[in-house]
């Protein structure tokens, strides 16, 4: 114990060692842990009630009522928005269709418990009687209900490829719930299909999600049709431009790493050294930090090197970064699937990638899988960026991208939206 952080408590001023106050700090403490063991089987309890009655029970309710045949639901699972995964086919049946959209923000691990079960109930009146549902995350309140086979349940995802495992995959690592607690609440059920960027990939969908055989279908990711826009490519430059003029021409480094940690205290990794970088490269790049969406406190960026280092999290869209940049430097982050469809160089600063192994794995073999050098240290990425032109292997790289990309052609949308609808969709037309 760090005696002298705990005195300084709220609960106990700067106090010398003496016995009455080692009375008073075992008391508390020791209340702290009885409290915890009271709360922990009320918990278990709660869980079973929620998700093996009450939630299965609302379900059953409002499905006494007959399909709606114009009815479509969008589910996001943590945001508070329509995410990448789903806009296009959203736009695309909001601008030219004649369906009844509606929306679900569940926001799983962001509100609290009574705000979070209030939308998900919300939520389960309102698929009741849909015909259509689409989500892109994971939901074990959505997985534990008897939906009714007329609904038509799209699993749109929101990375392409297969890179570090999830789902029934994490069962016997650290990461996640362990595989007893997996079976009895699953994160996945009830899909129709799973659309995903290549047939290469169908086989850890399958077993992550434990889906039938043809539930997980190659046919490409909605959110990949973005980089096939060239527009969409001029515009983030322009944005780029406007929103950081002291760019000034210079090429764009992107670091955008996954985050460590649980999901709901999810922390950025902090070992890229923004001096050095700034030292071998202000004059011909710039450094542009990305966030994941889970990291809360972002890194700091020192004044002397505003010029240099750029945090983009809350000004530019993953997507624009991914067109625009030169090099990326990620780690274990899916993003480098949609990067590889722009044939351009990656890093792997993979300088906890032991830990990660036991963490949470990779459905391939992290040195043989990815299409970059990996490195542990700053000397070495800046080594490798300074004669990037002699260094970069594109061939490894285009390699990649038809693997694991091939479905990712420009037209994912269309082609989910045929499957899902079928001959249905011309009636619907305005």
């Amino acid at each position: 114990m760090n005696l002298d952080k705990f005195k300084r408590t709220k609960y106990f001023p700067i106090v010398k060692e003496t016995a009455p106050y080692k009375a008073v700090r075992f008391v508390y403490y020791r209340t702290k842990r009885i409290k915890k063991k009271i709360k922990k089987p009320f918990a278990k309890l709660y869980k079973f009630y929620m998700f093996k009655i009450r939630y299965p029970k609302l379900y059953k309710k409002y499905a006494k009522k007959p399909v709606d045949e114009k009815k479509i639901i969008f589910i996001e699972g943590r945001m508070k928005f329509i995410t990448n995964s789903s806009e296009y086919i959203y736009n695309e049946l909001k601008d030219n269709y004649n369906f009844d959209i509606h929306t679900h923000f569940l926001q799983m691990g962001f509100a609290k418990r009574k705000e979070y079960r209030s939308l998900c109930e919300d939520m389960i009146r309102d698929i009741a009687d849909a015909k259509y549902v689409f989500m892109n995350d994971a939901s074990n309140v959505f997985a534990c209900l008897p939906v009714r086979k007329e609904t038509v349940v799209t699993q749109l995802w929101h990375g392409c490829g297969a890179f570090k495992k999830f789902g029934l995959s994490t069962a016997d690592l650290i990461f996640g719930d362990n595989r007893k607690t997996l079976e009895k609440y699953p994160y996945h059920n009830n899909y129709t299909y799973v659309t995903v960027s290549s047939p290469e990939v169908e086989w850890a969908y399958t077993e992550a999600m434990n889906l039938d055989k043809g539930v997980a279908t190659g046919i490409g990711i909605s959110r990949s049709d973005y980089f096939y826009n060239k527009d969409n490519i001029r515009l983030a430059k322009e944005k780029m431009d406007k929103l950081f003029p002291m760019r000034n021409g210079r090429k764009i480094i992107l670091y955008a790493p996954t985050f460590r940690g649980r999901v709901a205290k999810a922390k950025m990794p902090d070992e890229l050294d923004i001096a050095k970088f700034y030292k071998a490269f202000k004059d011909d790049y710039i450094l542009i930090f990305k966030h994941h969406p889970f990291v809360k406190e972002k890194v700091l960026i020192e004044d002397k090197y505003k010029d240099f280092a750029i945090d983009c999290t809350d000004s530019m869209s993953i997507d624009d970064l991914i067109c625009i940049s030169d090099i990326c430097i990620s780690d274990y982050s899916s993003l480098v699937f949609e990067y590889s469809l722009f044939e351009k160089p990656m890093i792997f600063f993979a300088y906890d990638l032991d830990n990660y192994y036991d963490w949470r794995s990779f459905y391939y073999d992290y040195k043989d899988f990815v299409p970059g050098p990996i490195y542990t240290t700053n000397e070495e990425m800046i080594d490798y960026i300074k004669d990037i032109d002699n260094n970069f292997d594109k061939q490894k790289v285009v390699d990649f991208k038809d693997k694991f990309m091939s479905a990712c052609d420009g037209h994912a949308t269309e082609k989910i939206m045929k499957l899902v609808f079928k001959d249905e969709l011309e009636k619907y037309r305005k």
